[in-house]
């Protein structure tokens, strides 16, 4: 199974304020930039908690009918009418080989703990896109590891927005 991660970023590495809030991304995303073609490859998403509630404030829901699986053990607030939400809890192997023994391909991983859980757990191929802005603090994409992870600079592309993508892949030692 295919694990990726495609999160907004300020250029201090921050996905988020402390208090959660993504005021300093362009509105609505700004222009094209790879989003709809990526979630277009995606069979399901596995979000944490804090980033489902995130999503339930937004004007719309972002996801249509993809699964969306959120980590909590704790009951979830009702998703909007049509959108497809189940809770699992346990750790990332565990989510991940229970996901492709339902036939799941590819899984985007969203939010920060999820990120930096399964980033150290499942390797997941990263599409970071970050505006160019410093926020200063807020919640990191990546917390600490244990050891180094090494990536391979697939490509990089700038849109007129001040966004940058750049996208890597998990280089996977024997």
């Amino acid at each position: 199974m295919k694990v990726s991660v495609f999160v907004g970023t300020s250029v201090d590495g921050f996905m988020a304020r402390p208090d959660g809030g993504l005021d300093f991304l362009p509105p609505g995303g700004g222009e094209p930039h790879g989003y709809n073609e990526f979630i277009a490859t995606v069979d399901a998403l596995v979000i944490g908690r804090k980033t489902y509630e995130t999503v339930l404030a937004f004007d719309e829901w972002p996801y249509g009918d993809k699964l969306v699986i959120v980590l909590s053990s704790r009951a979830l607030a009702s998703a909007p009418a049509g959108a497809k939400v189940e809770r699992m809890s346990g750790a990332p192997t565990e989510i991940a080989t229970q996901l492709a023994a339902r036939g799941i391909q590819h899984v985007y991983v969203d939010g920060g703990l999820t990120i930096q859980e399964f980033s150290g757990r499942t390797r997941p191929a990263a599409d970071d896109h970050a505006g160019a802005v410093l926020i200063g603090s807020g919640i990191p994409l990546f917390g600490e590891f244990s050891q180094d992870i090494t990536l391979k600079h697939v490509g990089t592309r700038q849109y007129a927005s001040g966004l940058v993508k750049s996208e890597y892949e998990v280089v996977v030692r024997a």
